[in-house]
This record gives structure tokens, sequence and C-alpha cells, in this order.
């Protein structure tokens, strides 16, 4: 069977990479999703604001042990997987954070120039 694509459908499939989250609250979040849990709830039942929760979702505050546990214990989401892409999202926010770093101080030098 041909698709519209001119590929077999497990060809296509074939060609599509797994998920793969770049921070704890994109794992959070679909964890919330498939169960069907909304972040309220989830604060409530770790006993955090439902802010902090939506911060972490966003990717906007990091998960420190005792936040990481309290959503193991919650979710069955392993705590040291959150804590390891709460590490690697660091790094890469480093690194972004350098690089913008380095175009602010290039426009500074321009704008002294003129």
């Amino acid at each position: 069977m041909i698709s519209l694509l001119g590929k077999e459908p497990d060809m296509i499939a074939n060609n599509l990479t797994p998920f793969e989250p770049t921070h704890p609250g994109e794992l959070i979040k679909d964890e919330l999703e498939a169960i069907h849990m909304t972040q309220a709830k989830l604060a409530e039942s770790i006993g955090v604001s439902p802010s902090l929760v939506n911060e972490i979702i966003k990717g906007k505050r990091g998960v420190n042990t005792e936040i990481a546990l309290l959503i193991e214990a919650a979710l069955n989401i392993p705590a040291d997987l959150l804590l390891k892409l709460q590490s690697d999202y660091n790094m890469q926010v480093a690194k972004s954070d350098v690089s913008l770093m380095k175009r602010l101080s290039a426009i500074r030098n321009i704008a002294a120039a003129l």
C-alpha cells in the first residue's frame, strides 16, 4: 500500500525520532496529559503552589531534589531522571546565555562606535 507521500506507512514511522524531553517540565507535562491530571491537582498533591508547578513545566524554574522526590511519589517519574534532565537543561541554558551575552556585547560595541 502506498501513501500520499509515496512511501509505505512503516517506512515513514521508521524515520520518526522518538520524543526526547529537554527539561523536566516537558516530561512532567506529558505524564500529566497521559493520566489526565491538571497542574493544579499535581501542585495540591505535592503541597506546592500551582505557579511553581507551572514555572517548572515551562522550563522557567528547575527542580531540586525535594521537588523531584515529591513528583516521583505523585507521578512515578524517577527523581534521578528529573534531576539528570535538569542538569542537561542547565548546560543548554548556560550555553545560550553566553551566546546572548556575546551578541549583546557586539551590539553595544557597534552602538558605541556610532
